[in-house]
């Protein structure tokens, strides 16, 4: 009996050693891997930390320029304000004198403007960005200036010739010109483009170095205009007859002028026809061309008709020969 509670003594020792084994070994491997851990967290910290440092600095210094920055933006603001009042001024002391040319009002606001804005912008990047001086900023521009020079060719022509129709005011916004083919009324004169107004409701963007370079009719640069049509009466009509019947409706046409005075005359034997060419001349202020047309030629037609002249329509001669 006592050997064999001597051999559970024995038995249990040992087991109770090999658990503390076991804990030791579990103790160790758990303590490696926490340095594992912290030596890989300590390498990822490492490799981010020159970025993070230098994020931080960023920030610092933007939270440092904030209110020069505000300061700038105020400074902008008040140009941007004394380009109101210079439109406000150039308005008042201009319009109201006889000689002040519409478009020299605009010459004057939008290059004042600019220019206005633009010193106020530069203004405001010496505030906000350390150690910047506009000398910076024309040597770039001077560096870059054959390059933007063939990027931006046709801005600067447009723009060019832009205030070159400004000044020398060829038309007005509100006359109507025609411009390589394409009609309307003038709608805006901008630094890069003149605008028109379709007469069915279009908008036409013309360049202005196509305006400046191409030959321009402005229909409305005088107040009067000449209207003409043809009309064509038979042979066997009296040409003195049906031109002194058109002379009496011309006289009797409150928008015709008679000055200059207006004429009837034969300007080709037709075919068919005797052709009368009939001109006058109208205020456009009173009336315009298209209404003063078609009103004489209702006329025209109605006291023809009224005194028997015939307005003939082409007439063509069919022979047929029976072969013999």
């Amino acid at each position: 009996m006592a050997f064999f509670i001597l051999g559970q003594f024995i038995v249990a020792e040992n087991s109770s050693s090999t658990i503390q084994n076991v804990a030791q070994d579990t103790s160790h491997l758990i303590q490696e891997a926490g340095k594992k851990t912290t030596e890989s967290v300590l390498a990822h910290t490492e490799k981010y930390h020159d970025a993070y440092t230098t994020i931080d600095k960023i920030m610092d210094s933007f939270w440092e320029r904030v209110p020069y920055i505000c300061i700038a933006i105020v400074v902008f603001v008040i140009f941007w304000l004394l380009t109101k009042i210079f439109k406000f001024f150039v308005r008042k002391t201009l319009e109201n004198r006889s000689y002040t040319r519409q478009n020299l009002v605009l010459v004057l606001n939008r290059v004042g403007t600019s220019a206005i804005l633009f010193f106020g912008f530069l203004i405001a990047l010496v505030i906000s960005i350390p150690g910047f001086t506009p000398g910076q900023l024309m040597s770039a521009l001077g560096i870059g200036s054959v390059a933007i020079g063939f990027a931006f060719k046709d801005i600067f022509q447009n723009l060019l010739s832009g205030i070159l129709i400004l000044l020398s005011e060829p038309f007005r916004i509100g006359d109507d010109i025609i411009c390589n083919g394409m009609e309307g009324t003038v709608e805006d004169i901008q630094i890069r483009a003149t605008f028109l107004r379709s007469y069915d409701g279009r908008r036409i963007v013309i360049p202005n170095a196509t305006v400046y370079t191409s030959a321009i009719t402005v229909n409305t640069a005088y107040q009067r205009r000449r209207c003409e049509f043809i009309v064509g009466i038979g042979y066997d009509d009296d040409v003195q007859k049906a031109k002194e019947i058109i002379l009496n409706l011309l006289d009797q046409n409150r928008n015709v002028l008679s000055q200059p005075s207006y004429s009837v005359n034969v300007d080709a034997l037709a075919d068919s026809s005797v052709n009368l060419r009939v001109r006058w001349w109208i205020d456009t202020t009173e009336t315009n061309i298209a209404a003063s047309v078609s009103e004489l030629q209702e006329h025209v037609i109605h006291s023809f008709d009224s005194h028997k002249i015939t307005i003939p329509y082409p007439v063509q001669e069919i022979k047929v020969q029976q072969p013999t």
